[in-house]
């Protein structure tokens, strides 16, 4: 697990860094950037994660496609419950938000696909983690109201 979020905290950084200079590369702060802009975003992502498993097999976290593809749904739901959280303008937060988040999915993706680990362990970790959307649901309705 340790491996694997290593791994994914500097994939995260990459990211972030990557999508920085994508958004920036757009070079427009209008609405009719938005998809253009949103593309280049998915297929940043898109690659890094099919350059994770690639990664992850090369630090001896096997299978590194099935722990790859179990960190993007991790961070799937990272990214929902992140909604509810405040944002911050430091690029510097930005950058360590995203090595902890990647470091996190991928951490618990390689407990999720373990198979050493017993599958009552795996249920209990997934339904917190599906827990987690009625909450962050819950604290922004209450921040920002119906």
């Amino acid at each position: 697990m340790g491996r694997a979020a290593l791994t994914c905290a500097a994939l995260g950084v990459l990211w972030w860094a990557t999508v920085r200079l994508a958004w920036t590369g757009v070079g427009c702060e209008d609405w009719g950037c938005l998809v253009p802009a949103v593309g280049i975003v998915v297929v940043v992502t898109v690659v890094l994660f099919a350059g994770a498993a690639y990664a992850l097999e090369r630090v001896s976290v096997r299978p590194g496609r099935r722990v790859a593809l179990a960190a993007a749904g991790v961070l799937v739901v990272f990214r929902l419950v992140g909604e509810a959280l405040p944002s911050w303008t430091s690029e510097f937060a930005h950058a360590v938000m995203a090595a902890v988040t990647f470091a996190g999915a991928g951490g618990l993706a390689a407990f999720l696909t373990e198979p050493g680990v017993a599958r009552r362990w795996k249920t209990v970790t997934t339904l917190a983690l599906v827990g987690l959307l009625p909450l962050a649901f819950f604290v922004s309705w209450a921040r920002f109201g119906a």
